[in-house]
């Protein structure tokens, strides 16, 4: 995204992305027999699509504007804090004394990673750092939204229907922002990668994950997107790795490990709901 976006502009970008891999993903579930499988709980996918892609990966995208493709990788590591909140929240979820503590280790993460931008006068930045705390959360919401309403659907289905109801959101809106300058050849092979590798297969793998393990433990795959994120970004586009973003990413990663007792510590558990021992 961060080597696309400039050329692009965010909502073009999505646009592009999640359209060539609903086409993707239509191609695959017509090959396999789904086509029927698709109406199942159409519009809750579409929804999911709406919340779990084009918000998210729009936010991301304006958040790369700014912020290097490291940074906004570790603000993605949130996601389980928050789809554990919500699932507090909205489920009544019994959790541990520990993954409070966890939570709290992980905002200090970053507030660790954004310190020297506070009092800054660059609003951009803060923007930008806000569109990628934004999408972390959404991408919570999305997960329980899944775990409440899509329970059984064929992960295929599920993703295909997923990514045309992203499609249809945002589709308008990059034809009235697509940019003067047709963007490169280049731009263009990175937006199709973004379609099919880190789209249209990757989600076929997250929702399967999300009906085999939960929404708590299916999201802990954002403890590599940090790791991924902060190498890629050093590797192909230059990126200055500081002590800052690893002391924050580490805190970051330690916090979301004891939310989702990837840690184990031994604490009383609560409920949002007040139960008398």
């Amino acid at each position: 995204m961060r080597a696309t976006v400039h050329e692009f502009g965010p909502i073009p970008l999505i646009a592009v992305r999640v359209a060539l891999a609903a086409v993707f993903l239509l191609i695959v579930l017509a090959m396999r027999g789904g086509w029927a499988q698709l109406g199942d709980r159409f519009l809750d996918s579409v929804l999911v699509g709406v919340l779990n892609s084009a918000l998210p990966f729009t936010l991301i995208a304006y958040s790369t504007l700014t912020i290097t493709a490291g940074f906004a990788s570790v603000l993605n590591a949130l996601t389980p804090m928050f789809a554990l909140f919500v699932a507090f929240v909205w489920f009544g979820d019994r959790f541990s004394v520990a993954k409070l503590l966890g939570m709290v280790v992980g905002l200090l993460g970053v507030v660790v990673l954004v310190w020297d931008r506070v009092g800054s006068r660059d609003d951009g930045a803060l923007l930008a750092i806000g569109a990628g705390v934004l999408a972390a959360a959404l991408y919570g919401v999305a997960a329980n939204y899944t775990r409440a309403r899509l329970q059984g659907i064929n992960p295929l289905a599920l993703a295909t229907g997923s990514q045309i109801g992203a499609s249809l959101a945002l589709l308008p809106l990059a034809v009235v922002w697509w940019p003067e300058t047709m963007p490169s050849q280049s731009a263009w092979y990175s937006a199709v990668a973004l379609a099919i590798a880190c789209t249209g297969l990757a989600y076929v793998i997250y929702f399967d994950l999300l009906e085999k393990v939960g929404a708590d433990r299916a999201t802990t795959v954002t403890f590599l997107i940090p790791v991924f994120g902060i190498f890629w970004g050093a590797m192909i586009l230059d990126e200055v790795v500081t002590t800052r973003i690893l002391v924050a990413t580490a805190i970051i990663l330690l916090g979301t490990m004891l939310a989702t007792n990837v840690i184990r510590l031994p604490l009383t558990k609560v409920s949002s709901s007040d139960e008398s021992s």
